[in-house]
């Protein structure tokens, strides 16, 4: 199974290739919010996927609404953060504190191979969090996982049900494309640990929803190997490498490195400044080429006849 382009009739011209430029952790930090509001108004980012539980939530609300333009998704978080349910219904997905999800992504997987999480917990704790946002009046166009925890089919399958529950066209599809998985931004280490998760690409595409189109995603993930690297001369490389036609998504984390940031745990700090400088001085440029590809957000590629097939 494969991603391929819908079937057009014999006249049509070769589409050019779609870009979706996402930033996650929108919501963790006002000046991350300012910088997502910052970076749409230069016409360098396209999307952002939304905390339902950050701590800039309500501040990351009112940016949305100021920027319709701006394609707004739920950024699902599963670990490394506080639930929006009660932890007594997900109780599957708490750490030792009781309150707190497992604090780390690898205890979150050993649970999860482990059996130990509920899909139903999942479920749950997913829709929660998307309904956050829905009753803040948001319209969602997609869904992805912090961490990217849906490379996992036991994290998808509740997923993809609260996404079509809710009328949420779009998926981030996690998996690094190969086109810039052969890229030397990364190091061995992430380069292999990327390789070995890639293979679950196929069971990812596999589901129903998916392969039947009531879900769409994009050809794969732009930028993932270079979280943490993702500078002005990597920002050029990968886009020098996107394919002539096909629908691809940058993944970023822009953001200001400012005393809100300080007090959040998370390993990007001063290279969320990097990526705002690389998107601000790389994207024009790339777009002023011949043949660019087309800046689109999640909610478009839920219009498009582009999908899973066989």
């Amino acid at each position: 199974m494969r991603l391929k382009f819908a079937s057009r009739p014999a006249t049509t011209k070769l589409m050019p290739s779609r870009l979706i430029i996402n930033a996650d952790d929108f919501g963790l930090t006002k000046g991350i919010n300012r910088s997502i509001a910052s970076l749409h108004s230069a016409g360098v980012l396209t999307s952002a996927t939304l905390m339902a539980t950050g701590a800039a939530f309500e501040d990351a609300v009112q940016t949305a609404r100021q920027t319709p333009s701006l394609g707004v998704g739920c950024h699902v978080v599963l670990t490394d953060g506080v639930p929006a349910s009660d932890p007594a219904k997900i109780p599957s997905l708490i750490g030792a504190d009781g309150r707190s999800f497992r604090p780390s992504l690898l205890s979150f997987v050993q649970a999860l191979l482990r059996g130990q999480i509920s899909e139903a917990d999942i479920e749950r704790e997913a829709e929660a969090q998307i309904e956050r946002l829905q009753l803040a009046g948001l319209s969602i166009t997609h869904a992805d996982t912090h961490k990217h925890t849906h490379l996992f089919p036991q994290v998808t399958r509740p997923l993809l049900k609260v996404l079509q529950r809710g009328g949420i066209r779009a998926i981030r599809n996690p998996f690094e494309s190969a086109i810039t998985q052969k890229l030397t931004h990364a190091g061995l280490k992430r380069r292999t640990q990327i390789r070995i998760l890639n293979q679950l690409r196929p069971a990812f595409e596999r589901h129903t929803a998916l392969r039947e189109g009531a879900i769409v995603t994009t050809h794969g993930a732009l930028g993932v190997s270079a979280t943490g690297n993702l500078n002005p001369a990597t920002l050029a490389e990968i886009i020098r490498t996107i394919p002539a036609e096909g629908d691809f998504e940058l993944v970023c984390h822009p953001g200001y490195n400012d005393a809100d940031l300080a007090r959040v745990a998370t390993r990007l700090r001063d290279h969320r400044e990097v990526e705002m400088e690389a998107l601000l001085s790389v994207i024009p440029a790339a777009l002023a080429q011949p043949n660019p590809p087309r800046l689109i957000h999640f909610g478009n590629l839920a219009a498009t006849d582009y999908g899973l097939s066989s």
